[in-house]
């Protein structure tokens, strides 16, 4: 998404490494192109972890590519939030081109080069597209609230940290005044419901101190 700021802290490299070391292994041996995901609630740090897997992994010369989930929202954040606020049922995996997403890994899987995929303007409240170039990536990582869901995934890891904990996390990483009211609490408890299902579909777990399991 362009507009949004990444800051990679020691706790999320410490989690990247830890998680790039445990499927370093499985990626090497891997016959053809690996694709994992980065799941977990609103600020629990998927971005930056996702971020920082790929940057260990390549220090190991796997190169890699990220993708957002963030791109997919059928509206654009304003535009979402907006859609919410008049029927806060919206709030939820519908919200989310997780059918598209999918293709996009199949695509990255079959060795296509390149694909085209939404992108988020942030500042502009709009939705337009870039070329995904994939051919030199070895793995895909998706990250997002929803990417456990996803087909295509070879190993799925999971965040362990609810909406609560992330707190000051949401508030360091604030877009706009709106998205820490009232309301939002109410759209976080609802995710958190149907998010924290997803945990049981992980192979690897980040702990609440950033430790792994499993």
């Amino acid at each position: 998404m362009q507009g949004d700021t990444i800051v990679i802290e020691e706790h999320h490299h410490r989690a990247g490494i830890s998680v790039a070391a445990r499927l370093l292994p499985a990626i090497q041996s891997f016959d053809g192109k690996y694709t994992m995901s980065v799941a977990g609630e609103s600020g629990a740090g998927k971005s930056e972890i996702a971020v920082a897997i790929a940057r260990h992994l390549e220090v190991a010369e796997i190169p890699c590519l990220v993708i957002q989930q963030d791109d997919y929202f059928r509206y654009p954040p304003k535009t979402n939030d907006l859609t919410r606020r008049k029927d806060i049922s919206w709030a939820g995996p519908q919200e989310v081109r997780l059918d598209l997403m999918s293709a996009h890994l199949e695509a990255f899987i079959d060795n296509e080069p390149a694909v085209e995929k939404p992108l988020v303007i942030y500042e502009e409240d709009r939705i337009d597209t870039e070329t995904l170039e994939m051919k030199n990536a070895r793995v895909a990582i998706v990250e997002g609230t929803y990417t456990s869901k996803l087909d295509h995934v070879e190993t799925r890891v999971f965040i362990d940290r609810d909406y609560r904990d992330t707190r000051k996390h949401r508030e360091r990483r604030n877009r706009d005044g709106s998205e820490l009211d009232d309301f939002i609490d109410r759209v976080l408890v609802i995710e958190h419901e149907i998010i924290s299902a997803d945990k049981q579909r992980a192979d690897l777990i980040i702990n609440r101190d950033y430790s792994i399991a499993g």
